[in-house]
């Protein structure tokens, strides 16, 4: 296998690091990926990997999970859900139940 050297400006190299930990993979396979899409004659020289199904299916689970925490009046902050004594009663039934 052979070493290509690119030079990209900053701000694309911050991108591209990005995208890759997204697709759960390396800049250089996003490269590479991309490249053989290139010389393979595929329709899209633009399609770079295979695992962006599995981030798009990633995204759509936590879009699922987030809308039924919305759904059940669940919240992400402290703020939005019950105090603790209120807790332990809904849970067990008396903040005593645990001693």
């Amino acid at each position: 296998m052979r070493n290509i050297i690119v030079s990209v400006d900053d701000e694309t190299h911050r991108q591209v690091r990005i995208r890759a930990a997204e697709l759960d993979t390396s800049v250089s396979e996003l490269v590479l990926s991309y490249l053989q899409s290139l010389v393979s004659g595929r329709e899209s020289a633009a399609t770079v990997s295979e695992a962006e199904p599995a981030v798009e299916l990633r995204r759509r689970d936590l879009d699922e999970v987030l809308a039924d925490f919305d759904a059940r009046g669940v919240g992400l902050r402290s703020c939005d859900n019950l105090p603790r004594d209120e807790l332990y009663s809904e849970v067990i039934g008396s903040p005593n139940a645990l001693r």
